[in-house]
């Protein structure tokens, strides 16, 4: 699988981990940044990874960021994005399976190396459920993104 790795300066010391881990696993790693520690500012890093993702340059994302909610935030703003913090096994596999989330955001302040690994292969083995109601639910989550896109352009006419 294609992954897109991207993250801040407080994402940086864990996002080594990341890529090497994924790398290991045979999935070829697209890396957005953060280069060094040097303070960057996330919603730039997941604007670029999302777009990968939306592209299609990518199948799924990583972000790695302090706690990963700044990051899951962001991506949560761009229509087609389905963006979940993951802290534990049970979130990492189930946010694919049952809400199709293509970005998996971690934080570095969180969880460390041997964790991240484990989500990783949760996330990333995990497929949207065929079943009528995860689809269905999904379905209006598009729908809701469609509506307020919508009302966004209206209100900035």
């Amino acid at each position: 699988m294609r992954i897109a790795v991207g993250g801040d300066h407080a994402g940086f010391p864990l996002k080594g981990t990341v890529i090497s881990a994924l790398q290991e696993m045979g999935h070829e790693v697209k890396d957005f940044g953060s280069y060094d520690s040097n303070p960057v500012d996330f919603p730039d890093i997941t604007r670029t990874v999302c777009e990968a993702v939306l592209s299609g340059e990518v199948e799924r994302a990583v972000m790695v960021c302090g706690t990963g909610v700044g990051a899951c935030i962001a991506a949560n703003k761009i229509p087609g994005i389905r963006a979940s913090v993951c802290h534990d096994i049970y979130s990492a596999h189930q946010c694919v399976e049952h809400d199709d989330v293509n970005v998996m955001c971690v934080g570095a302040q969180i969880i460390g190396p041997v964790i991240v690994v484990e989500l990783l292969e949760s996330f990333l083995k995990a497929e949207f459920s065929t079943e009528e109601e995860f689809r269905r639910r999904v379905e209006k989550l598009y729908e809701m993104e469609r509506h307020y896109a919508a009302q966004d352009m209206k209100i900035n006419e």
